[in-house]
Order: structure tokens, then sequence, then C-alpha cells
């Protein structure tokens, strides 16, 4: 057996799926949401889920979830509304104080490390409070701490998503991924899949994967999930068939302007680079090419889910679900060399 982790704030487990690319056995997860649980379980047969508030998990139960197995790392993300850009900026907000029950089960378990992602604005507001925090909290607990914000782009994942990482290890130092020399773009993400224009769901492929990033999400899979066209009204599409691809709001004509009011409204992505960050379901990123919103699938692609990944519940948890996920690929990186560092302080 390798190393093993146990997944808190686990979601549908796109972090822990990093970790188990890397060579991790994912012990559990810990999370609320019911749709997560049975689309975690689906794709990580071999490991428990408990769903409840974190913050209501006691000790018995995190011994039952481990079930006396050692645990090697602590990984998770906190949610991250509290601390993000949007919304109100609210030191005391309840949902800032969750990582501090995420340390209680880390008390419990006691690993040799511990993981924790979240959105880069934590690191400057609240006077960086939080961050400082998070920081505390793992070095009064014997972790040396490595903390860097990672562009997903960066990383093999076709999409510029930016999140901050904290890595905390004992007896032993982290030392983040370098960055790969190339992206991987939306169109070579994309580009094997059916374009849903005269269908509203597919579960085959165009063509044969043309590019490295197709034949890893292709690994293990011989036909589409969760790859359902969005319906649209009439007005929507015609509305989206104004912007060219790249483009946003600012190419409608003027009296369409202002339908919908948020910054990024219209936004039709560029398949000539990684997509712009997706997220969990609003409906203001467009497909390149079709008159619509991606797809499930197409958003599991651009968050590097692989396409044996199914998610399950309604449409609307599988978006939130994907969106709220951190990509797997970047996972994976981060995962490796926190094995390298795992396997450097047992020499």
């Amino acid at each position: 057996m390798g190393f093993t982790v146990l997944d808190v704030f686990a979601g549908c487990g796109g972090l822990s799926y990093g970790f188990q690319m890397a060579g991790f056995d994912v012990v559990g997860g810990i999370d609320n949401d019911t749709d997560c649980s049975q689309t975690f379980m689906f794709n990580h047969p071999n490991s428990k889920y408990l769903v409840k508030n974190v913050e209501e998990v006691r000790k018995g139960e995190i011994r039952d979830l481990v079930d006396d197995n050692q645990i090697d790392a602590v990984i998770g993300g906190p949610p991250c509304q509290g601390f993000s850009l949007s919304g109100k900026r609210y030191y005391f907000d309840p949902r800032n104080q969750l990582y501090l029950h995420f340390f209680r089960i880390v008390d419990a378990v006691k690993p040799k490390a511990v993981v924790i992602e979240n959105v880069p604005g934590l690191k400057g507001l609240y006077g960086g409070k939080a961050f400082k925090g998070i920081i505390d909290e793992l070095e009064k607990r014997g972790f040396s701490v490595a903390h860097e914000v990672l562009s997903a782009d960066n990383y093999g994942v076709p999409q510029m998503r930016k999140r901050i990482f904290f890595v905390g290890i004992k007896n032993g130092t982290f030392v983040f991924p370098k960055p790969h020399e190339k992206k991987v773009t939306l169109k070579e993400a994309l580009s094997d899949l059916p374009l849903l224009d005269e269908e509203f769901e597919s579960d085959h492929y165009v063509a044969e994967p043309s590019n490295p990033y197709q034949r890893i999400m292709r690994s293990n899979s011989s036909m589409l999930r969760n790859h359902v066209a969005t319906n649209h009204s009439q007005q929507t599409k015609q509305i989206i068939a104004m912007v060219p691809e790249g483009k946003d709001y600012r190419s409608l004509p003027v009296e369409l302007q202002s339908t919908r009011k948020v910054h990024i409204a219209w936004t039709r992505l560029d398949s000539s680079k990684p997509s712009l960050t997706i997220d969990t379901g609003h409906r203001h990123h467009f497909h390149p090419k079709a008159n619509r919103v991606p797809t499930v699938r197409e958003c599991a692609r651009i968050q590097s889910f692989p396409d044996s990944f199914v998610f399950l519940g309604s449409k609307t948890s599988q978006y939130r679900q994907v969106g709220n996920a951190v990509p797997p690929l970047l996972a994976f990186e981060i995962a490796k060399e926190l094995k390298r560092s795992l396997e450097n302080a047992e020499i």
C-alpha cells in the first residue's frame, strides 16, 4: 500500500482524484453534499464517505471513516465563499472559521502532511488574518509550511484558474512543481467531442484523439457521459450567435449589452487559448463554436477530469460539482511532489 490520504470538504473528489492518480490510497472523504458523495463513491469505489457538516463530525466517526489506517496526508479546500472576492468581505463570516474544524480533524488523524486549497484572494483580505491563521495553525502542530498561488494552465489544465495552496509537512520540506513549458488550448481539450448542433445528447466521440491531452482524457473510456446540451431559448441562442469567439457583451448591439448585469456577461470562450475560469453553472461563458453553454462533460474536460470520471445527480448539481472542484491534473502535480517529499522523509 502507498501513502494514504483523507479528503476533507471533499466535494466530488477532484483534489483526491489527482492524489489517486499520483499513487495515493484515498481512504475517505468528508462533505455535507449527498450528490457529491454519490459522485465521489462512484469514482473512488474503494473509499468511504461521511456525509455531514464538518463542524459536527465526531472523533468516533473519523475513526470509523479511516478504519484504523495511518493517514499520511489530510487534504481539502474549506469553502471559499467567505474568502471570495465576490460578496461581503467579512472576516468573521462563519464560513471563514471552517478551516479551524479542518484542523480539529487533523488533530484527530495526526497525519504527516496537510494540503489546503483556497482562492488566491485569501492572501490579502482582512489584513492577511486568515492567511496568517492557516500558517500559524500548521506551524504550531509541527509542520514546516510552503505556500504558493498556482495557475492551473501552467500545469497541463486547459483553464486559467488560480488557487492558493498551503502544504505542511513534518520531518521534511516541500517544493512546489515547476510550470510546464506548453499550455493546453480549449481546442485541444474539446475538438474530439460532438458540438451537439443537431442533437441534444451524445455518447460517442467524433474523432480519434489528436493530441496528448485528449489521449489522457480518454484513457479507460470508450463512450461519453454527461455530454448533454442545455436547451436555451431561441432569443438566447440568437444573442450568443452575435458574439465572436473570445469576445463578450461589448460586441453586442447597445440595446442588448445590459441584458445581463455582470462584467463577464455573454462571454464566448476562445478556442486558441486555455479557457477562462469556469463557474458552477451561472451561464455566462459560452462554447467557442456552438451557441450554448458548455456541457457538463466539456466543463469536466476544461477542469481536467478524465472522461471515465462520471458525475451523478441533477444536471444543475453536476455543474456545481465540476465548477467547485480542484482540477485533478493540478492536484496530481502537487501530489507527485508531496509523495517525493514523504518518501525522502522516510529515508
